[in-house]
Formats: structure tokens, sequence, C-alpha cells
């Protein structure tokens, strides 16, 4: 028998066994070619067309990918069926991933270093080859990808402010990648810029502004957020920045809490105001800012001939979850004529909650905000929005006009092509989920699952107070979902408080998190801050977390530490 008639054969045969499908000459074998196989498989499928329905071939046909191409998928011609079956395949993996990701029983993760990765895994190669793969080794690749990634849904994933799966916020990304679309114009991006307003006026009404006065974009995340409201208030106080840059300005200063984001003083690099020109203002033991500190440091700054520019007030710091007193920095910034921001990246969600929002009170008489709904709202990463009081200022801070993009004579209202007001020129539409999970949940939605974050770091702080083995970094109960805390082994119980037991107490939380990670059994983030060995940082994000899986982390900490 003829190769071509074999192969012909092996395709047609009783669709029970075609999954099997030997259809390939033995010199298409060693040596594939996609177009040419493409065009004798459908010639297959032509020639036997009057003895079978050609769709049910297909169906059966394409549940083997080994010698199918990403060429031959939309847009090639016929490609749809194959399409359609690849992409159900592509949805059979994430489902399953998703599955073990809300299954408290799995791993986390399953580790392994970089070198490993580097050197292929069980068949799994991350490196680049100029051949194509056939489509059974990109679903494969795929699988392999979460195989050894982290499960940042899973219930027991404690280590970063942004964690958790939501299923309506994935089927929101999953579409802004299919509509992939770009938000510079309205033109190519016409229900996402009105999605964009529309979601800045609901943020503003929230924030106590109003929504005529207010303006606003989504970045991409806080830092660029905080970047963005720097780069603002240095252009409405000095506007000749724009043309002639620093060396037209004076010497200016920013004034930042201690424990602010360390973003803001990249911002500074970045932007050419130099880090040494960012004033770390002193904190209370809560890690609050303290307002008699800033107007100290303002005052040092005016003396040494700089002029005082702005201040970043915190609502939600990184590791102890502080709130800055708004309203006395506020009065400050008032007083000596400073641009205030609020860096609520973290802490700005509990705005949405009746019971919490007082923490954030004052935060009207910020100049601007930055505001992640990817982190306690739980929108997939990453959605970050940079608010602004003052509309117009963004735009004339960032517009160049840019005459491919922004004509002035398109037959729309060119107020919303709004992507000269950002540093970017090609933006992610990262509205969208926002969009549909505040539909689907509604705002009580939001103050629901915020609430119940909240409680649950109020249940880990007393558990921990009545717990010999933990000592708590400060003894107050928390303000927003931040707990932090030392373990303290059998071997350190009886040694007295002194520099030989804060260096053993240093390397405990480092060995608990590399054992635990090795294992795969829960991720929970350390640190040192200021005078403070390292401890470990428990926050709360994760709609699928619950009071046992917080009681299974301490006792897992305990087993895993109590040799050490």
């Amino acid at each position: 028998m003829e190769s071509s008639e074999h192969g012909c054969m092996a395709f047609c045969m009783d669709h029970t066994a075609v999954e099997t499908f030997a259809y390939l000459s033995c010199d298409e074998q060693d040596h594939p070619q996609p177009h040419r196989m493409r065009q004798k498989r459908l010639s297959c499928l032509q020639g036997e067309s009057q003895e079978r329905d050609k769709g049910s071939i297909i169906e059966s046909f394409v549940t083997n990918f080994s010698n199918i191409y990403e060429s031959e998928l939309l847009p090639a011609r016929n490609g749809e069926k194959l399409t359609e079956h690849f992409l159900h395949e592509v949805v059979d993996i994430l489902l399953s991933y998703i599955k073990k990701t809300y299954d408290g029983k799995s791993k986390v993760l399953d580790f392994h270093h970089p070198h490993q990765l580097l050197e292929g895994l069980e068949g799994f190669s991350v490196e680049l080859s100029d051949q194509p793969q056939p489509l059974e080794q990109i679903l494969v690749d795929c699988r392999d990808t979460l195989k050894y990634g982290v499960k940042t849904g899973h219930p027991r994933y404690f280590n970063q402010l942004s964690s958790g799966l939501d299923i309506i916020g994935l089927a929101g990304e999953w579409l802004t990648a299919t509509a992939n679309t770009n938000m510079f114009t309205y033109e190519i991006a016409p229900v996402f810029i009105v999605m964009e307003e529309i979601l800045l006026k609901k943020m503003h009404e929230i924030i106590g502004w109003g929504e005529s006065e207010a303006d606003g974009v989504f970045s991409p995340g806080g830092s660029i957020s905080n970047l963005y409201s720097i780069l603002v208030a240095r252009y409405k106080r000095f506007p000749e920045i724009k043309t002639k840059g620093m060396a037209a300005l004076p010497d200016i200063a920013l004034f930042v809490s201690e424990h602010s984001h360390y973003s803001l003083k990249k911002a500074a690099a970045v932007l050419g105001i130099g880090t040494d020109n960012v004033v770390a203002v002193k904190c209370d033991a809560r890690g609050k800012m303290i307002p008699s500190e800033l107007e100290r440091a303002i005052l040092k700054v005016k003396r040494q001939g700089k002029v005082p520019l702005y201040v970043c007030a915190t609502a939600g710091t990184t590791v102890y979850g502080a709130f800055d007193p708004l309203a006395c920095i506020a009065d400050i910034a008032d007083k000596y004529n400073l641009w205030m921001h609020v860096d609520a990246a973290w802490g700005g969600s509990l705005l949405l909650s009746g019971r919490h929002s007082y923490k954030l009170s004052s935060i009207e008489r910020a100049n601007s905000v930055t505001w992640n709904p990817h982190k306690m709202m739980g929108v997939p990463l990453q959605c970050s929005a940079f608010l602004v009081r003052e509309k117009g200022v963004l735009q004339a801070c960032n517009q160049l006009g840019a005459g491919y993009l922004f004509q002035p004579d398109k037959q729309y209202d060119t107020a919303y092509d709004t992507g000269d007001k950002t540093i970017q020129c090609g933006r992610h539409v990262d509205v969208f989920k926002l969009w549909l999970m505040w539909r689907a949940k509604g705002t009580q939605g939001f103050e629901i699952l915020i609430n119940r974050f909240l409680e649950l770091a109020e249940y880990l702080y007393k558990e921990l107070k009545t717990r010999k083995n933990y000592e708590l970094v400060f003894d107050a109960e928390p303000e927003l979902t931040n707990v932090c805390f030392w373990y303290i082994p059998p071997s350190l119980r009886q040694i007295p408080k002194g520099p030989e037991r804060e260096k053993r107490l240093h390397q405990i939380a480092p060995k608990i998190k590399a054992r635990m990670v090795e294992e795969g059994t829960a991720m929970v983030g350390y640190q040192p801050h200021g005078d403070n060995v390292n401890f470990f940082r428990m926050v709360f994000s994760n709609p699928a977390t619950k009071k046992p899986d917080i009681d299974f982390l301490l006792d897992e900490i305990e087993r895993l530490g109590k040799d050490l």
C-alpha cells in the first residue's frame, strides 16, 4: 500500500480508534511540514465525505494534536474546528488547575530551584527552538507551567497582599485577552474607555470627591500610580518642568513615612528628583507617621533652602498595615502648601466597608490617591487606579498630542481619547475585570468580603495571644489584615531577651519558610523591619481562606520549627 493511501485510511478509520491515527508517511513523520500535512488531511476528508459526516470526522480527528501545528489554527482556512478543540483542551487544563487551587489538600507549590527549571524537569523545557512544536507539546507546556508554578488562589497562600482567584475576575481577564485592544483611544476601545470613566467616577464618589471635578487613570500597578502622584504634583507647582527639565527648578523635597512603600523612592530616582531628596518621617511604634515629626522635617528642609513639594500619607502600610493620621497630615499640607497624596494601594478598599471606612477619614482632602483593586478587592493582577482631585492637570502634565493617534477632527467626542493623559502609549485593559466583578458582587458584595478578611485577622490575633510559642510584634488589634508575629522554638524560650536571643531568633523565620516551601504546604511572608529581627507577616486577601487554614498554618509553623 502506498504511504499516502495508508495515511488516508489510518485517518478515516472507525473513529473509536481515530485518536491513534498514524496518517503521516514515514518521510513526513521524520520531517513534519505543517502545511503539507494539512493539505493531505483535507484531501482525505474530502475523499471520504460521501461515506461519513465531515463534522464528526473532524471532531474525532482533532482529539490528537501530536501532528497539528499553530499554523493550522485560525486564521488559517478551515481552521475553525481545530481552533475550537484546541481551546477546549486549554480550558480543560485551566479548569483542572482551578479545582486543585481551591483544594486545601493539594500543595500550594511544587518547589524547584532556578537551575532545575533551566535544566529541564521531566520533559518540561523552557528553552526556545527554531522549529515549531506541535500543539500536543504546547498543551503539555501549559500543564507543566501551571504544575511548577505557585497556586496563589490556594486557601493557604498568605505570601503577598494580592492573592486569591476570583472566577468572575478570571472570566473578565479571558474576555480582555480575547478583545486584545489598547486603551489609548475611544475608536479602538469604546466600551472599555466608557467603563473606565464609570469606575473612576464610582471611586471618586467613594473617596468623597465630586465626580465632575476629579480625574484619574488605571495604571500598571501601585508603583506607577505613586509615580504619577509625584509627576503631577511637580507639574502643578512647576509647569515649566515639562519643557525645561529639572535644571529650571529649585531643589525640591518629598516627605514620606519611614514605613512607606519603596516605590516612592524609586519614583524620585526615575523622575530625576533623587532619593536624597526623599525625607523619611518618623513613625510611632504602631507604624503611623507622627505629624509633629513631619512638620519638623518640613521646617528643616526650608532652612536648607529647598522647596517642600509633596507629602505621601499611607493608608495601610505594607508590613504593619498601619494608617497614617490623614486629617493631621492634611492640615500640615495646607499650612505649607504641599501636595498631599494618599497611598491607599493596600488599605483603600476599606472605603467600601461601613464598619472600617472611618480608618481613612479625611482622605477626601488629598490631592491624589493610589488604590489597588487587585489587592483586597480580589481583582486579578493587575488593577491599580491613580485618582486625582483636580480635573485637567493629568492631561496637561502628560499631553503631547501625537498626530497619528489623537486627531482633533474625529467624528466623536475626542475627550474620550484618554491615552494622552498617561505616560504610556500602549495601555492594557485593566478595567473590564473590575467592572464585571462590581456588576457580579455589587458594592455590598465587596463590603462582605472585606469585613470577612478583617474578621480573619482578628481571629489570628486572638489565637496568637493564647499560644505560648508565639509573640506578637506589637500587641494591638489589627487595623488592617496584617498580623505580625514571631515563633519562639523551645530552644529559645528560656533565653533572656538580648543580642544573642535576637541573633538566633532572626534565623528562625527564614528556616521555617524554607522548609514550608520545600514541602509545599503553605506560604507566608517574613521580613525584618526597623529594629525588629525577622518575623512572620500574615495578610488576608484570599476569599478561599477560612479559620481552619489559619489553625493549620500555626500548627505547621510549630511542626516545622520545633527542632530549631
